[in-house]
């Protein structure tokens, strides 16, 4: 089970932190994807515990940060510089066992996900 919080109102420039703890299982990989209205859901950022290495999507390069701390088994997703088109509910996902580093933005792959939450960037 996935349990993310930390969405909220913001305004355009600020900041969020979203957190997303995996409970029941070892994850190797956590990931968030997100989606807005209408939209598909979209690759944001994703880690892998064993192997390591971090993944971003181009829209969110030097504005997001990813961590992980593995004995809590809880993933963050640092959110700084928001913009009004980074409004969506974001999603968290894991998996047990690491992936291609060429298939990690596909959201038919992760195995799991948490509920959402959302995030809202107005002034």
């Amino acid at each position: 089970q996935l349990q993310a919080s930390g969405g909220g109102l913001v305004q355009p420039g600020g900041s969020l932190r979203l957190s997303c703890v995996a409970s029941g299982r070892d994850s190797n990989m956590m990931g968030w994807f997100r989606q807005a209205p209408g939209k598909e859901r979209d690759f944001v950022a994703a880690t892998s515990s064993r192997g390591g290495g971090t993944r971003y999507a181009d829209f969110v390069k030097g504005r997001f940060a990813i961590s992980r701390d593995n004995a809590k088994n809880t993933v963050y997703l640092q959110m700084d510089s928001l913009k009004p088109e980074d409004t969506a509910v974001y999603y968290c996902s894991a998996r047990s066992n690491r992936i291609v580093w060429s298939s990690w933005p596909d959201p038919n792959v992760w195995d799991y996900w948490g509920q959402g939450t959302l995030v809202t960037v107005s002034s």
